[in-house]
């Protein structure tokens, strides 16, 4: 064979491969459906089981079980919890009133111990102030004598006016010597004035406690040296302890009006943060203006005799206050996991599948929340999820696992 006639069956060779190929891949690449020879593909069918969207699903077969509490509107008394700390009614710095020595102390005068009204704290050295009430007093009587001597002097010259036969009245209040009538009456008014100062002094030398008192610091020991103003103690007063509780608006909303919460002893009950332990205390005042940092107003908390509480009630400790409120209409009662981290409730629709609706707790305690009923919702009992998760989505099919709940 010619070389040229190789090239032609060369040629011939190659474009017999290339058409077959092209035939086997029309033949098994072409699209589902497409007949052949370019026959019309046939419609396929949806399967028997696909539900329209707008439909509610009928099928369970993935459906999730979830917890629920079956809750309706009711009544319920309210309540308002807030922290504060335990502080004494009077808080007094006590300071020395004179100077001198200290010469004794009252065993019961130390940091810890519980001190009477009036019983003696310390004895200063006394001495230079009772020599000064013994001047003030000598002072006091020459002031007094020569008061009765002016008095003696002053009728004597009105007496010779009146003889001398000199018509009207004299020229010079001198002549009847009122002037110094006057200035004895004054004198004898500064002496009772310094009399009665000298005696405070000395009667500073001796130091009483102002009311019944803890004596939380003492800073004074025999033998040392006060002036006046230096501090000598610290003292709690022992008659109640005061809470101060600041409110929100909306914690205001469930208690009754001022009027009423202060007209007698209206229930408040206090709690330990720290080891539980519980007392009982009242509500004695209002704050009539808001804070100027948190923008909330507080009531004032009293436990009487607070260190004859069993167990006592020490004044720093820090406890949660649960104020009585009034009763509110028309609430949920759920356990407080129900609220999720995003401030909503989710609830089973009648097809069992899942709802949200935010909600804010008109009150809450420690195992509970009280939410105002959504309007929506109102008319039947309704099914509330006890533990939201973050990954549900409204319009999920579940399965409503009921559990108890205490209404």
């Amino acid at each position: 064979m010619t070389r040229r006639g190789t090239q032609w069956l060369t040629l011939a060779i190659a474009l017999a491969i290339c058409v077959g190929v092209a035939g086997y891949l029309f033949q098994h690449l072409s699209p589902p459906g497409s007949g052949p020879a370019g026959a019309p593909a046939q419609a396929k069918q949806p399967p028997a089981s696909a539900v329209p969207a707008e439909q509610p699903p009928s099928s369970t077969a993935q459906a999730i079980d979830v917890a629920t509490v079956r809750v309706a509107p009711a009544s319920y008394q309210a309540h308002v919890a807030a922290f504060g700390e335990a502080q004494a009614h009077y808080q007094l710095s006590l300071s020395a009133q004179v100077a001198g020595k200290i010469t004794s102390l009252n065993e019961a005068f130390a940091n810890g111990r519980r001190i009477a009204q009036g019983e003696s704290l310390l004895q200063m050295e006394d001495s230079s102030y009772r020599a000064a009430v013994a001047s003030a007093e000598k002072e006091l009587a020459d002031a007094k004598l020569a008061l009765l001597e002016e008095q003696r002097q002053g009728v004597q010259a009105e007496t010779e006016w009146k003889a001398s036969g000199l018509g009207g009245k004299p020229d010079s209040a001198l002549v009847l010597r009122k002037p110094q009538l006057a200035a004895a009456q004054a004198a004898v008014s500064t002496a009772q004035a310094a009399l009665r100062s000298a005696r405070h002094d000395l009667e500073q030398t001796r130091m009483l406690a102002p009311f019944d008192a803890l004596v939380v610091e003492r800073l004074v020991s025999p033998g040392g040296y006060v002036q006046a103003g230096t501090e000598v103690a610290t003292l709690y007063s022992t008659d109640r302890i005061e809470i101060r509780i600041a409110l929100s608006a909306r914690d205001w909303q469930n208690l009754p009006a001022d009027d009423q919460l202060t007209a007698g002893d209206w229930p408040v009950s206090l709690t330990d943060v720290e080891n539980g332990q519980q007392w009982s205390g009242r509500v004695i005042r209002v704050e009539q203006h808001l804070d100027d940092t948190t923008r909330q107003r507080a009531l004032i908390v009293a436990v009487d005799q607070p260190l004859d509480q069993e167990p006592p009630l020490l004044p720093g400790t820090f406890v949660r206050a649960q104020v009585a409120g009034t009763e509110r209409n028309d609430l949920w009662k759920l356990p407080v996991s129900a609220l999720s981290q995003r401030g909503e409730i989710w609830y089973i629709t009648a097809f069992n599948t899942l709802a949200k609706i935010a909600a804010t707790p008109v009150f809450s305690d420690t195992d509970n929340i009280y939410i105002a009923v959504p309007e929506q919702l109102e008319t039947m009992p309704q099914q509330v999820l006890v533990h939201p998760l973050n990954g549900y989505l409204e319009g999920m099919q579940i399965n409503p696992v009921e559990e108890p709940h205490d209404e």
